[in-house]
């Protein structure tokens, strides 16, 4: 799980300098509460939260995804019910529930 120990929720890669004008919205990723910006991309949301998306499917290294745009599948998250999704190019929504790894009946 990315969202534990020093990778615990608020320990985010991305740091916000100043927000004016948007939205706060709740999302909970791997089980814990996690705030993001109205307009915010799930990739943004994470890594404000987390230091790392996921994990490498080849090691213990954490991913942040690459090409940002949707085109080389580095961002994908799992939601806890429904479809996978690109976290750089799906926009964050009010109460998503999302996980850094696969859901144990994903195939």
């Amino acid at each position: 799980m990315i969202g534990a120990g020093k990778d615990a929720p608020g320990a985010g890669r991305v740091v916000r300098l100043a927000e004016q004008g948007r939205a706060p919205v709740r999302f909970r990723l791997d089980g814990a509460d996690c705030a993001a910006m109205e307009g915010d991309t799930v990739l943004t949301a994470v890594l404000a939260s987390v230091p790392a998306l996921r994990r490498s499917e080849f090691g213990p290294e954490g991913r942040a995804g690459f090409c940002l745009m949707g085109a080389c599948q580095d961002c994908w998250v799992w939601q806890e019910v429904g479809p996978r999704l690109r976290a750089c190019s799906t926009p964050i929504a009010e109460g998503m529930k999302l996980l850094t790894e696969a859901p144990g009946d994903w195939t």
